[in-house]
């Protein structure tokens, strides 16, 4: 806008009725939302060029659509933008996306994430998983030194389901019908170690040939792993080779050797636990999207800006931050 424009513009603003004010704010607010959300979905490919149908690195600018930068690749002919093969592509709304994303950094429930970004609660729910699918898949893929382990259950659930349910309904967040651990629990491995990375299994059963199937491929050969003595951990554990160091919590010991406990794990399973009791029982079939959403807010000891968590989502600097190698 010319500078004449603008002072014609400036002053037309005096005669605005506070609706018309209201419309204005409103608006200039969606505009600065965008054009923070633009930039950071943008630098997901200048960080890391490359076509993600063939993955060949020539690539050109091919106009624009939807507010972003199309390109099309010399390789394959192909074109994209910088959310293509992302689970954010083809979302509308890109202006709420930042304030959906602190909704989330929050822990916020559904009805009010779609309340505070104005969308209906079916959009909020379908965004919460579109938008917890990367950090559901990103957790450390090794872990080094001294690492714990333990196993916590939640409540097997159907919340949403309408057929083909193997039991009566029931209230969101009910109890058991069977006291202790039964088929109506579902076992879900936590791993960490020293340093904070961690990773989380939803098991089938909490038997040895499942959490060994999970432990393998994410334990160093010389790691240590402690355990509350469960039998199936150490029996894992044996049988990978590595050193296991046993707490035997029963007993009132909490820690051996003076560096040998599984405090952390047992710290993060209580902050896990608290921290699901706000949704009141979470479908079995969405699990690992919340437990990939926690770990992506624990990572942090203070509270989660909106353009850190939607970094995340869109896997800038995210693999890096959780994976140890």
């Amino acid at each position: 806008m010319k500078a004449d424009e603008f002072k014609v513009f400036d002053e037309a603003l005096e005669n605005l009725t506070p609706h018309q004010r209201g419309l204005v704010t409103a608006h200039l607010h969606k505009l600065g939302h965008i054009q923070s959300v633009t930039p950071l979905i943008e630098s997901r490919i200048q960080a890391s060029p490359a076509c993600p149908k063939c993955g060949h690195s020539h690539i050109a600018h091919w106009g624009s659509a939807s507010g972003l930068q199309r390109y099309r690749c010399k390789a394959c002919k192909a074109t994209f933008n910088a959310l293509t093969g992302t689970p954010l592509a083809r979302l509308r709304h890109k202006d709420k996306w930042l304030d959906y994303a602190q909704q989330l950094a929050d822990g916020h429930t559904v009805r009010h994430s779609a309340s505070a970004c104005d969308v209906h609660r079916n959009t909020a729910f379908r965004w919460r998983h579109r938008f917890l699918a990367l950090p559901n898949a990103q957790k450390a893929t090794r872990l080094v030194g001294i690492a714990e382990a333990d196993e916590t259950f939640f409540l097997k659930s159907f919340k949403g389901k309408k057929q083909g349910m193997e039991r009566a309904a029931r209230k969101h967040g009910g109890k058991a019908t069977k006291r202790g651990l039964s088929a109506e629990q579902i076992p879900v491995l936590i791993c960490r170690d020293r340093t904070g990375s961690t990773a989380d299994f939803v098991l089938d059963k909490a038997d040895k040939a499942h959490i060994s199937a999970a432990l393998k491929p994410l334990l160093a050969s010389d790691a240590v792993l402690c355990t509350d003595s469960a039998k199936a951990l150490g029996a894992v554990a044996r049988e990978i080779g590595i050193t296991h160091r046993p707490i035997n919590l029963a007993a009132g010991i909490r820690v051996v050797a003076k560096v040998y406990h599984v405090q952390n794990v047992n710290a993060y399973d209580s902050r896990l636990k608290m921290w699901m009791q706000r949704f009141h029982g979470v479908a079995t079939h969405y699990l690992s999207n919340y437990l990939g959403w926690r770990r992506l807010v624990d990572r942090r000891n203070s509270a989660m800006p909106s353009t850190a968590f939607l970094s995340a989502v869109l896997g800038i600097n995210y693999v890096q931050q959780e994976t140890v190698t």
